[in-house]
This record gives C-alpha cells, structure tokens and sequence, in this order.
C-alpha cells in the first residue's frame, strides 16, 4: 500500500509540475499575431509570388517580396482583427478567420499555442 501512495504522490506532483510549466509559457495573443504574420507572410512569397508571371512583375514595375513586406503592418491588423483566443491557461487554441474580400477567397486556421510554441493543426479555405 505504500509503494502505491508513493507512486500516486510522485505521479500528482509531476502532472502539477507540468501544469504549472505549460501555465508559464502559455504564449499570448502578441505572439500567436508574430507568428501568423510570419507564416503568412512566408507563404505568400514563396507560393503566391512565383505564380506572378514575370511579364505582368515587368509591366508593372512591381517586385511581389518587396510587395508584401511593405504591407506587414496591414497583415498584421488584418489577422489581429480576425483572430479569436480561448485561452485554457495551460494552453490556447486561437482561431483566425482571414476573409478580405467577397472576391478572394477567405481561410480559416486553427492553432495551438503551448510551451511557447504553436502548431496550426487545421487550414482550410472556405
């Protein structure tokens, strides 16, 4: 009986070690918005730029990185305002539902945020 209250009291404290460990480095909505805009911004160069063809770049003088650099800001306002957190202390779930116009096609991600991490588990356009 008492190696069994030793393992359940070893056990006990290392779910409450763990608890306050994920409470600690529950990342905030500031951080989730640093990264969304990051990960976006990642995607929208590699993915949308080099589906620009060069001869429309060319005509309009335009240059698609520097493009969406420029409008970091505006990302960054876009996904602040279409974000949602819930927060579950040990752990947050945000989700942000990026729909800019009736023209473009919107999206929807779902992320974890956890030991100062995310993973975006679901994205799906709408």
């Amino acid at each position: 009986m008492k190696a069994w209250t030793i393992i359940a009291s070893v056990g006990v404290a290392g779910f409450a070690v763990l608890g306050l460990a994920m409470a600690n480095t529950n990342p905030e909505k500031a951080e989730y918005e640093e990264y969304a805009v990051e990960k976006l911004t990642t995607y929208l160069k590699s993915d949308f730029c080099q589906k620009t063809p060069n001869f429309l770049q060319n005509l309009i003088q335009l240059n698609c990185n520097k493009l969406i650099d420029s409008v970091n800001p505006q990302i960054r306002e876009i996904i602040t305002a279409t974000t949602k957190r819930q927060d579950y202390l040990v752990f947050s779930v945000y989700t942000t539902d990026l729909k800019i116009d009736n023209l473009i096609p919107g999206y929807t991600f779902e992320t974890v945020g956890a030991f100062d991490q995310f993973y975006t588990y679901k994205a799906e356009k709408q």
